[in-house]
């Protein structure tokens, strides 16, 4: 059954925005808003759970609204609004024209069990800007890591900008988060070879063998990685370069390293 809203002034109306604008609601009520088709098919695909689906009839035709949505999702609530609501929740102007309501899954890392014998897996340290993580999601998504891990993060994973910079691969990877403590903690319970990217004590990134049990870890730009992660790694790597600065992007600079250890493992595309 479908209902229709009309009002800005509607209560769940109000909810979808606090949602959207507030980190502290998403955790309390452990849900979060998810914009577009392609975004909320690959997340009903990683196996999260819609709970409500929000279309604008003038965007998306109920047909599709209808398609969208699995056999499991059959609990769902719909709702059509009018295109003023959908514009005020909507973050794109070139968007589909659906919101749904999804629940927030449990990342902690002292939760998270690996599937592979032999994991690739990326560290972010301290991210805090939605588009270098979203970017980093993709890269890991397109190389198929076993997991990527975010230590200390500095905003919600589940933050709308994140899902829409990440084209929905917040869905498809395996993430967890937790201090950088426990992450190392995690990673050396299961005997993986920690590489910090890092000029500290470092070698060229290329003279060292990935293709046992890996992690890369990647820091933030302006600080890099902090002291607990530097005296933990098996070995720091660098990419070398030859212009004036001695950084580059981060998301650029993880897909450099994680695609040499793909190369490594016979990764052919």
């Amino acid at each position: 059954m479908q209902n229709q809203i009309k009002s800005l002034q509607n209560d769940k109306i109000k909810f979808l925005n606090q949602l959207k604008e507030k980190s502290r609601v998403r955790k309390r009520e452990k849900r979060f808003i998810i914009e577009g088709k392609r975004e909320i098919t690959l997340a009903i695909q990683g196996s999260y759970t819609i709970t409500q689906l929000y279309y604008c009839s003038s965007i998306i035709p109920f047909t599709e609204i209808s398609a969208l949505l699995s056999p499991s999702q059959h609990q769902v609530e719909l709702f059509e609004i009018t295109l003023e609501i959908y514009q005020k929740l909507a973050y794109r102007t070139t968007t589909e024209g659906v919101l749904a309501v999804a629940i927030s899954k449990d990342n902690d890392i002292k939760n998270f069990t690996l599937s592979s014998k032999n994991p690739l897996i990326l560290v972010a340290e301290s991210p805090e800007k939605p588009g270098n993580i979203g970017a980093l999601l993709r890269t890991a998504d397109a190389a198929q890591l076993d997991a990527v891990f975010i230590a200390n993060p500095k905003t919600d994973i589940y933050n709308p900008n994140i899902i829409r910079s990440s084209v929905g691969c917040i869905f498809t990877n395996n993430i967890a988060t937790g201090s950088s403590a426990a992450i190392i903690d995690f990673l050396k319970k299961y005997n993986i070879n920690i590489y910090g990217a890092a000029l500290q004590k470092s070698v060229d990134y290329h003279t060292q063998d990935y293709t046992r049990p890996t992690a890369i870890v990647v820091g933030t730009e302006a600080t890099g990685l902090s002291d607990v992660f530097l005296e933990s790694t098996t070995q720091n790597i660098k990419i070398p370069m030859s212009g004036v600065i001695d950084s580059m992007n981060v998301s650029v600079a993880a897909g450099i390293l994680i695609f040499e250890a793909k190369r490594q493992r016979g990764f052919t595309g």
